[in-house]
């Protein structure tokens, strides 16, 4: 790992983090905890597994991340967040609000992963009627399906619902933009996303305004 060789807190936490992949390492363990070294290399599709070899020694090196060997019937080393990789936590937070206005625009060619989603899901979004009695909402977007639970808050978790409310399916981009309220329900339609079930569910969620660029909001995003 080269370093920028300034005497700047900025340049000194980029000489640990600032590689590529490595911040998405981070995530990883953050989203998920432990994880395997096969865990990791499939929530990091593209990477090369001697680059993923290299980030997760210099991350150990640096305190970032601590291996363990796991007994039976696991039986691999598991890689983990240590207490100081911890503290990325909030930086990973505030570069996925300074980052979602990107994902508003439709990207086919990216990979898509459900745990991704979900985190930024569970933080950005929040039950605008608390007093309602509790509802599910499933998503099928990613690898597999997200279940929102409205009840005074929004609780996400990977997995179907046992019997959702509302199912909503299609590709993330417009699925996104519905929960968040930058497309309205027929934009949203018409860009490949299925809503099944009581979808005036959808006026619960609330959450941070994100502005959209012009390829996704439009004027109907209230309809």
């Amino acid at each position: 790992m080269k370093s920028y060789g300034e005497y700047c807190a900025i340049a000194k936490s980029l000489d640990v983090v600032g590689d590529r992949w490595t911040l998405l390492i981070v995530r990883e363990l953050s989203l998920r905890g432990a994880c395997r070294y096969t865990d990791l290399r499939n929530g990091l599709p593209g990477i090369a597994t001697n680059l993923l070899a290299d980030r997760l020694r210099e991350l150990e090196e640096k305190g970032v991340v601590s291996r363990e060997e796991a007994p039976p019937p696991i039986a691999t080393a598991l890689f983990r967040l240590t207490p100081r990789g911890d503290e990325l936590r909030p930086v990973l937070d505030e570069l996925t609000r300074w980052g979602l206005p990107f994902m508003t625009e439709p990207n086919t060619d990216d990979a898509v992963r459900s745990h991704w989603l979900a985190g930024a899901i569970e933080m950005l979004l929040e039950d605008r009627e608390p007093e309602q009695a509790p509802v599910s909402i499933e998503l099928q977007i990613g690898d597999q399906p997200i279940t929102l639970k409205l009840a005074g808050r929004v609780d996400v978790s990977l997995g179907p619902a046992p019997d959702p409310d509302l199912t909503i399916a299609g590709p993330p981009t417009p699925v996104l933009g519905l929960l968040l309220g930058l497309l309205g329900r027929g934009d949203a339609k018409k860009r490949g996303v299925t809503i099944g079930g009581n979808a005036a569910l959808l006026d619960r969620l609330g959450g941070e305004p994100i502005k959209a660029p012009d390829s996704l909001a439009s004027p109907s995003a209230t309809t």
